[in-house]
């Protein structure tokens, strides 16, 4: 899912992989969807590689992300990016119980937030229900019923 979605630095957001050249890459902005070529001075990292510290391991990108996108439902995050550094650091405890907050900083966890919600909003973001989200939504048809 995350493999053709990549991060370029020096450049704010997120692009999708179009093509690639004989020069660089054509890449596709999810905020504005203008095309570009990047060229290989950039440093482009697809999201598939990336993965956030814990204190036993390294969790891939992807779960994270699943674990925001069952905490919000399915929805955007209610924080942003721009909250404060407690806010930020304070969810991403409940997202990523044993992230190393040595090694994990607080632009980090921005990034995460950030770009979660931007691919929240471009529909990018598609999980299996796992049994916690059917056990949610178990017990929500019993109350009703009840």
């Amino acid at each position: 899912m995350l493999k053709d979605i990549l991060s370029i630095s020096g450049k704010g957001g997120l692009y999708k992989l179009i093509a690639q050249s004989g020069r660089g890459i054509i890449v596709e902005s999810f905020e504005d969807q203008k095309r570009m070529m990047v060229d290989q001075h950039y440093q482009v990292s697809s999201l598939s590689d990336i993965a956030i510290f814990t204190e036993t391991e390294e969790k891939p990108l992807q779960d994270v992300f699943q674990n925001i996108y069952e905490i919000e439902n399915g929805q955007p995050t209610k924080i942003t990016h721009k909250s404060s550094n407690d806010e930020l650091k304070s969810y991403f405890e409940k997202v990523l119980p044993d992230y190393d907050q040595d090694r994990v900083y607080v632009s980090d966890i921005k990034k995460v937030i950030k770009w979660y919600n931007i691919l929240q909003e471009n529909k990018v973001l598609k999980f299996e229900k796992t049994e916690k989200t059917e056990k949610t939504e178990e017990t929500k048809e019993t109350e009703e019923s009840a």
